[in-house]
């Protein structure tokens, strides 16, 4: 097992353009900044309950619909219904549409992929003033390969 140090996280530049690749998978998938950490967290427990999210969600500004609208627009699935005798609960897990999106944020980090910048990605539009700002983070993030 390789243990890592806090130095060898700062050699590997791995935090350097978070801000700037979780805005992007905010805006183009429908998320707040809150939901995408929290997906993360989970993806990190693999299998969870529902008192497991409430658990997570205590770092989090509150919102109450939070859960429904992770599990109705595929985030979360029921990974095993309970069935009122020996199961008290579901136990969920990330979609994998979720699993997807986290896994090409570490490739990001990583450095092994670039943000998308084709017009799907709606921050390229430069429609507003932050998406114009937000366009020129990404391109520089595109091209620090260190």
């Amino acid at each position: 097992m390789i243990r890592l140090e806090a130095n060898d996280i700062k050699d590997l530049s791995l935090l350097k353009h978070y801000r700037i690749i979780r805005k992007w998978a905010c805006k183009n998938n429908d998320l707040t900044d809150a939901d995408i950490e929290l997906l993360v967290y989970l993806d990190c427990m693999d299998l969870f309950t529902k008192q497991d999210f409430k658990t997570g969600t205590y770092a989090y500004s509150w919102n109450n619909r939070r859960w429904n609208d992770l599990l109705k627009n595929g985030w979360i699935v029921v990974w095993r219904e309970r069935d009122y005798v020996t199961r008290k609960y579901n136990i969920y897990k990330v979609s994998f549409k979720c699993k997807q999106l986290i896994s090409k944020m570490y490739r990001i980090m990583l450095g092994k992929e670039n943000i998308p910048t084709s017009r799907r990605n709606s921050i390229m539009n430069n429609d507003t003033y932050m998406n114009t700002v937000s366009s020129k983070a990404i391109t520089n993030a595109n091209n620090d390969k260190k």
